[in-house]
């Protein structure tokens, strides 16, 4: 195609560039209008659509707990905000967490609170983080993040009931503590903590301060709030010498900061157990837990289960490290997509793993200190099978980095075009939370017979000719039930296992 021709200069008129909020306006203009002509060639809706129901047998409440670290955790005194002596960016003074949980679906009705918002208010401040995760905060721009973000999702509502009774029908529920990874949030999982809640689980999604997430309000009851933006190792100085840390030791800080969160909320969720959630309740500047009084010696507090995504992933695994301890009691861990620039794993792991790779997150290889990431997961499940605690390692076929959180489920189009994901939206997550109850099953009742705990591992690296719906006969048992009930019959269309206890496929 023929370019279009240079436009001769006007000597005596130099060259004058646009300021920068010109610039800006135009860009944003032209982005937004594309965004709505792609809405309306394809007839989608240019906002977000609602986040679905959930699909087990319980209703699902929340509350959004706060509690302050008494006294607060300086977890690396060492470093400091640039230019900000005595400003630590790794003091731990409260925890902040939500608790999806199981209720009954008449409890449910009962609920008079209003719905909690998809992104917490100030919604002002999330816009500012997610410009200041592109690099482009400013005055004006966050202004720009504020209005897109209040047009697209400013209204949608997590759809579980705020602070009602935890249900009777499980004498002991089974407490998951979550993960999220980095730019996220702990709403951004509500729906995959919702389902496993809907399931009879009790599922605290953390908020980590560590300076990974877009933002977040730090809130001490009598005092102002403060609010704690995303930063990268650039805005923090050793204290000694004023120089920037290295990356690899900022991550360990990072890491070593989500781990004290881990250990608060665990502390916090023990508390509740044993009866002192007046107090838990009388310290929550969020004012919810009215009912926590019902929780009391209904709590699985000595088998826990740590779950995490991404950078959550490398958290949770690091909180299994010389574990289970009394702070960190995980009996079991669900890792999906561990983090490729995180940091180093943890091998120290004495508990039962579930491992789940997105399609994207093991068909790129990427290298990890000398050696493929995937060779390296691979490896420490294998290792963990080998000291005798049954652990699998699969991949969920068709699906992207981001199809476990919220955001597929709001924009299931935008996602799978710009991600690359080839599975339904709903389907992908479903997937996820099926293996997960599956896993959370047997560290119940110690049985591998149900679902794909019971396969044997048929894929000791990542197939990429055997992706999502590409079942072949040669790989399952029964041709005849694959011809008659379609591609979609088999599980081998939605999973690639690579390490399973039962061993390799062949053997």
């Amino acid at each position: 195609m023929k370019g279009f021709p240079d436009t001769p200069k006007l000597l005596s008129q130099p060259t004058r560039r646009r300021p920068f909020y010109l610039r800006w306006r135009w860009l944003t203009v032209f982005l937004a209008a594309g965004y709505f002509l792609y809405c309306l060639l394809f007839s989608l809706s240019p906002f977000a659509h609602p986040l679905p129901k959930h699909t087990g047998p319980y209703a699902v409440g929340t509350i959004d707990i706060e509690a302050p670290v008494s006294p607060p955790r300086i977890i690396d005194p060492t470093l400091h905000f640039r230019g900000k002596k005595g400003d630590l960016p790794f003091e731990l003074e409260t925890v902040l967490f939500s608790v999806y949980y199981p209720t009954t679906y008449d409890q449910a009705k009962t609920c008079h609170h209003k719905r909690h918002t998809w992104i917490p208010n100030p919604l002002s401040l999330r816009a500012q983080g997610y410009a200041k995760a592109a690099h482009i905060s400013n005055w004006f721009t966050d202004s720009i993040f504020t209005t897109a973000i209040r047009a697209l999702v400013g209204s949608i509502t997590i759809p579980a009931a705020v602070d009602v009774p935890l249900s009777s029908n499980i004498t002991s529920h089974r407490i998951i503590i979550f993960s999220h990874g980095t730019v996220a949030s702990r709403t951004d999982y509500s729906h995959y903590a919702g389902e496993l809640a809907s399931r009879g689980y009790v599922v605290v999604v953390l908020e980590h301060r560590d300076g990974s997430g877009p933002s977040s309000p730090i809130k001490r009851l009598g005092q102002p709030d403060k609010k704690r933006l995303l930063f990268d190792v650039s805005e923090v100085e050793r204290e000694q010498d004023g120089l920037s840390p290295t990356v690899e030791s900022f991550h360990q800080s990072q890491l070593n900061f989500r781990q004290a969160e881990i250990e608060e909320a665990v502390r916090i969720m023990k508390e509740i157990s044993v009866g002192n959630s007046r107090q838990v309740f009388k310290q929550n500047p969020y004012h919810e837990g009215t009912q926590l009084a019902g929780w009391t010696g209904r709590l699985n507090t000595e088998g826990m289960v740590v779950a995490g995504h991404s950078y959550g992933a490398t958290g949770a695994m690091q909180a299994l490290k010389d574990g289970p301890t009394e702070a960190r009691p995980f009996v079991g861990a669900i890792i999906l997509d561990p983090g490729k620039q995180s940091g180093p794993l943890n091998t120290d792991i004495n508990v039962p793993m579930l491992v789940v790779h997105s399609n994207s997150w093991s068909s790129k290889t990427s290298w990890f200190y000398g050696r493929a990431h995937f060779d390296t997961v691979k490896e420490i499940v294998e290792d963990n099978n080998k000291r005798g605690y049954l652990s699998w390692f699969m991949t969920s076929l068709g699906t992207s980095h981001p199809s476990i959180t919220d955001a597929p489920l709001l924009e299931p189009y935008l996602l799978s075009f710009t991600t690359g994901a080839t599975i339904d939206v709903y389907q992908g997550l479903r997937q996820y939370v099926h293996v997960a109850e599956d896993f959370l099953a047997f560290l119940q009742d110690g049985r591998i017979d149900r679902g794909l705990l019971a396969e044997k591992a048929e894929f000791p690296q990542y197939d990429e000719g055997s992706g999502l719906g590409m079942w072949k006969p040669g790989q399952g048992d029964n041709q005849q039930a694959w011809e008659e009930q379609g591609e979609w019959w088999d599980w081998r269309s939605y999973w690639q296992i690579h390490v399973s206890p039962l061993g390799n496929k062949e053997n």
